[in-house]
């Protein structure tokens, strides 16, 4: 199975594990990420969450051959992009964390990044757009400017200018995202659960109307994006390892 599930005491974490295809997510995998993030809203026992790829590669996003309808009912997007939690989601990154990859990371609440994560919005780059939330979440997470750069250049962040921006909370020594993350959990696990998810329920609902005008936005752009020859031939030339030839309609 692409998707294991531990438990370290209060904290369930989710690992990545197909790492052949970078852990890119096909529906295979948002069908298990899904299950997982339920079994973690719906057990009274489980306080925190882990979500964490393997050692070499974080997530490098939607598997471009398999990936189309990676999305759940109670999870949206790759099981986690639209869900509307109630606890406490920690990302642990180690290596690639790419396109969705990244999108994943900015759904949760905290990032642990190892000194070997690199984080990047490769959309453009294949002649496509952000579609799981990186338009207008990645705006909140870092500053404008950053972002922009990051959406509309394919260039990414190391771990280390990551945390000097605000986006990471935890720079972690190669290997050890996961076991830093565990120690943050535990932390958290440290405070009262219901006003930990009464806290994290308050902070939502201040970004509801936003998100609802950012999923608009970002469908309108996709539409776009959708009806272009530039996509084609973005896609088309990742898959054949060339550089595209823009047509810019």
């Amino acid at each position: 199975m692409p998707i294991r599930e531990e438990v370290h005491g209060r904290t369930l974490i989710v690992h990545l594990e197909r790492e052949e295809k970078r852990n890119a997510i096909n529906v295979e995998m948002a069908v298990g990420i899904s299950a997982a993030l339920d079994r973690l809203d719906d057990d009274d026992e489980l306080w925190t969450g882990i979500i964490t790829g393997t050692p070499k590669v974080f997530c490098a996003g939607t598997d471009l051959r398999e990936g189309a309808g990676a999305y759940t009912d109670r999870g949206g997007e790759y099981g986690v992009i639209r869900r509307k939690r109630i606890k406490p989601l920690i990302a642990a990154v180690e290596g690639p964390c790419m396109g969705g990859g990244l999108e994943i990371a900015l759904a949760c609440d905290l990032i642990v990044a190892a000194t070997t994560a690199r984080m990047a919005l490769p959309e453009s780059r294949r002649g496509l757009v952000a579609t799981s939330g990186a338009l207008f979440r990645v705006t909140r997470a870092l500053p404008p400017n950053i972002a922009r750069q990051l959406l509309i250049t394919g260039s990414g962040l190391t771990a280390q200018r990551a945390f000097d921006l605000g986006l990471v909370n935890v720079v972690s020594e190669p290997g050890q995202a996961l076991a830093d993350a565990l120690v943050m959990a535990d932390d958290i696990n440290q405070s009262g659960p219901v006003a930990v998810r009464a806290t994290l329920a308050a902070l939502a609902e201040q970004n509801e109307n936003a998100d609802v005008a950012g999923w608009q936005a970002t469908e309108r752009a996709k539409h776009i994006i959708i009806a272009s020859e530039d996509m084609r031939e973005g896609v088309d030339a990742f898959f054949a390892r060339r550089l595209p030839e823009w047509k810019a309609r």
